[in-house]
């Protein structure tokens, strides 16, 4: 069996991903990362536009192992957040971070609205955590694979591994359109893995 490589952040990364930030930036990501104690496993795919799915969202502890890679890595990561939030003074630092405004109350709902801004961007990976929650959940929210499937991009599986100190990427996936078998498919790649308080983690059954 072959030992699977860990470094601290991939020697190489594609061109096509959506770059950001400075050598300042990464020179601090690089050492928070070290001292954090944790490490990188997988090679990103050369993808302009990807939903980026990230789990399991167990703490608050996850974004602050996240951030750091994202910062080390110089990658510009969008996320999503209520059109509210986008006002004077923030909205300038919102937007520049990757936010995307959205309104839950628009016509088409927030897939049209995402698939929107992917047409509208040469490059663009958008962060979501299908969970929702950081607390345990019945079940994931399917809204990422909706808007996958509007925007017509492939989904990237990035795991938290806290037993083992690792961000994984795990694999890219292509939804098929049939919202059960991709949420299935889904949750059982990432059920391998486990956050920082697992008790939390929605509970995968394998009903194959």
């Amino acid at each position: 069996m072959t030992a699977v490589k860990k470094t601290t952040i991939p020697a190489q990364l594609p061109e096509e991903m959506p770059r950001g930030g400075n050598a300042l930036t990464k020179g601090i990501g690089l050492l928070i990362v070290k001292m954090l104690g944790w490490r990188f496993d997988g090679e990103f795919p050369p993808e302009k536009k990807l939903m980026v799915a990230l789990a399991p969202h167990t703490s608050n502890w996850d974004f602050v192992v996240a951030m750091p890679f994202i910062m080390a890595l110089r990658l510009k990561a969008s996320w999503l957040m209520k059109k509210e939030a986008f006002f004077f003074p923030f909205k300038g630092l919102f937007m520049w971070l990757g936010g995307i405004p959205t309104d839950r109350t628009a016509a088409g709902g927030m897939a049209k609205q995402v698939a929107s801004q992917f047409r509208q961007n040469e490059k663009m990976w958008v962060a979501i955590t299908p969970e929702g929650t950081r607390k345990k959940a019945s079940k994931w929210k399917n809204g990422f694979l909706r808007i996958a499937q509007a925007s017509d991009v492939p989904i990237l599986l990035v795991a938290w591994d806290f037993p083992t100190k690792r961000i994984c990427i795990d694999s890219l996936y292509r939804p098929t359109g049939n919202l059960e078998a991709d949420m299935h498919e889904i949750q059982k790649r990432f059920s391998k893995y486990r956050g920082r308080n697992p008790e939390n983690q929605t509970d995968f059954v394998d009903a194959a």
